[in-house]
This record gives structure tokens, sequence and C-alpha cells, in this order.
């Protein structure tokens, strides 16, 4: 776990006054990071995004003391959250908010109602088809968290083009576009020639065996011919909701 902070005001003092050598000093700092946890509880003045728990492999006792030492500080995420894991840190934390369709579950925010300003948002999430929602929850749940006013347009991919015509006036009024697709991976690349915004591509696993977990519209998006197309990895909703954040945060 990472030190506390009165904590580590209290070794470098230490330190300065005489009473403490450096030696003894970096045994005290080096045997408290010790452990199966190693916190990063000042990530979010470093870099304007706290540390986010990825909750898949971990043990639900694992999840629980990231979220209570993180949650100390400001509001934290865990992602990748099994549904039998979120229910149980319901349980855990009858405060906290579980959205179980997307794995996700939070101290200090809500990830279920949405912003009164959509559809007309700043982000908008788009999916090729219903299939690819997980991920696409994903993202728009972390776009909460981060206080990100965004809307998801659902099912909307090549194989009914005609089904995305009636969104085209709110996808260009948005000033970034997260595009989720699986399959053969062409949603981004058809977004990229009609808005002007950013498209953050999101390849899913979502496909039959020639989609290769994945790989096919990874390396399809890498490949698009529209540019302003930016990709994350594979199922990666999360990281297109950081993305979005920081574009958003510097534009």
């Amino acid at each position: 776990m990472s030190m506390d902070p009165k904590k580590l005001h209290a070794v470098l003092s230490d330190v300065a006054s005489g009473k403490l050598s450096c030696e003894a000093a970096r045994t005290a700092l080096l045997e408290h990071g010790q452990g199966e946890l190693t916190l990063d509880p000042w990530r979010l003045e470093r870099t304007n995004v706290g540390e986010v728990v990825y909750g898949q492999g971990k043990t639900l006792e694992q999840i629980r003391l990231s979220l209570e030492e993180l949650g100390r500080r400001h509001p934290v995420l865990a992602t990748r959250v099994s549904p039998e894991h979120g229910r149980e840190l319901k349980g855990l934390f009858p405060r906290g908010c579980l959205w179980q369709e997307a794995g996700l579950f939070c101290l200090g925010a809500d990830l279920l109602n949405a912003d009164p300003k959509a559809p007309n948002s700043d982000l908008l999430i788009v999916t090729a088809g219903s299939s690819d929602l997980p991920v696409a929850r994903e993202a728009l749940g972390a776009a909460r968290f981060f206080s990100l006013s965004a809307h998801l347009i659902s099912d909307v991919g090549v194989a009914g083009l005609h089904r995305l015509e009636p969104h085209l006036d709110t996808l260009r009024q948005a000033r970034v576009v997260i595009a989720v697709a699986g399959m053969e991976g062409a949603l981004p690349s058809v977004l990229g020639g009609l808005v002007k915004a950013p498209i953050i591509a999101v390849p899913t696993s979502t496909g039959y065996g020639a989609n290769f977990a994945g790989l096919t519209p990874l390396l399809a998006m890498l490949n698009s011919c529209a540019p302003g197309v930016g990709v994350v990895n594979i199922d990666n909703g999360f990281g297109a909701a950081v993305l979005a954040k920081k574009i958003l945060a510097g534009s």
C-alpha cells in the first residue's frame, strides 16, 4: 500500500531534522511498499486521471483494499469487475455505484444517470452493433466518472448504414467521437469521412473466427484511409474514455 501522506511527511521531516538517516528512511519506505498492492494515490495530481483499479484477475479483497485506500483521497473507479464481485462490493460499499453491464464499480460518482445536456454532448460514443455495448458502456461509464458530457448511440454499423443518418447532426456537434466496432471494424473509417471531431476507434473481439478476437478490426482501424482516426487496444473502452478526457481538457 502507498504510504499515508502524513506518515510520509513525518519520515521526511525526521530526515530533515537529523533524527533519521537517509538509509533508515529508505528502508522504511521500501518496507511500506512491500506486499501484493502498491497503489499510486498521487496519480491524479500528476496526470489529471487518478489511479483506476483493474478488477480482472484480482481477488475481492484486493479490489476492496484498493478502493478503500484510494477512496480516502478522491472518487475511485474499478473496471472489469465480475458480476459476482460487483454484487459483493455493493454489499461492502452500499453507497457505491455498480453498473454490472459495464463491469464498473465506483465510489464517489454516479455512473448511471445520463448528463442532462445529452444528446448534444462533448463526447459521443457510437457502436456498430449491440454486441459491442459492453465495451461502449465501459467507455460511457468511465466518461461519466471523469465528469464528461457523454452520450451513447448504438447499433448504427455498416450492415445498415442508413441507421447512421438520423444521428449525423448530433455527431457533427460533438467535440470527440468514440467509435466501437467488431467484425471488420469499418465504422470509424465511415465516421472519419463525415465528422470534424477526432475519432477514437475501439476494436472489439465481437465477430466470427476471422475476426481473430479483435485483431481484424484493430488492423482495419489502423489502416483507415480516413484521416483523424486514432486507435486504442482491443475492447479497451476505458482507455478510449481517458484519451477523450485528455483531448477535451486540452482543447
